[in-house]
């Protein structure tokens, strides 16, 4: 049966139908993503919210367009996260703080990473170049096989399509303005 014009698919769901599309199982999709199958699953059942670096990973590999993906509003899972307005994947939440559109570039956000946490699951690359300004506390970010720490007014900009992950050694949550350019 056709689906009504009005009704949305989650992310999951999308996400699914492009999959199968080209053909791909779980396990390529993993492949060509670099995240684990089981974190694809869990985004596929909408069972996880995905961290940005997965989104754009998936918008290039299914050759789904971004703005789409991230913009579903009408799932629960999505109503949810724009209560609160904050995504939470792990030990770190971001709100997204510039609007989507299909000729834009970069995309800002304010991070929280929570105190004494390390940074579970795979690591984050995508294409494109990231700048992180801490606007207070500190963090540990990796990238590649380089290992920076960060203090308040302290910031690193790199290669996105490097591995790179996150942590807070420190006994206070730290906030982090992340700007990311997606060519």
């Amino acid at each position: 049966m056709a689906r009504k014009k009005s009704e949305k698919s989650s992310l999951g769901q999308r996400m699914k139908a492009g999959r199968e599309k080209m053909g791909m199982s779980v396990a390529d999709l993993a492949l060509e993503t670099g995240y684990q199958p089981e974190v694809l699953k869990g985004v596929e059942e909408d069972r996880t919210v995905p961290p940005v670096s997965l989104v754009l990973q998936l918008s290039r590999v299914l050759k789904l367009n971004m703005d789409e993906l991230e913009t579903e509003g009408e799932t629960q899972a999505t109503k949810r996260r724009s209560k609160s307005h904050k995504k939470r994947v792990d030990s770190y939440a971001y709100t997204s703080l510039s609007k989507p559109g299909p000729d834009k570039h970069l995309r800002g956000y304010l991070v929280t990473v929570d105190a004494n946490t390390d940074h579970k699951g795979v690591e984050f690359h995508h294409e494109g170049e990231e700048f992180h300004y801490v606007l207070k506390g500190g963090i540990t970010i990796q990238v590649g096989e380089n290992v920076t720490q960060l203090a308040q007014g302290e910031s690193i900009h790199f290669n996105s399509a490097l591995h790179h992950k996150l942590s807070n050694p420190n006994p206070e949550a730290a906030e982090l303005l992340v700007v990311v350019y997606v060519p």
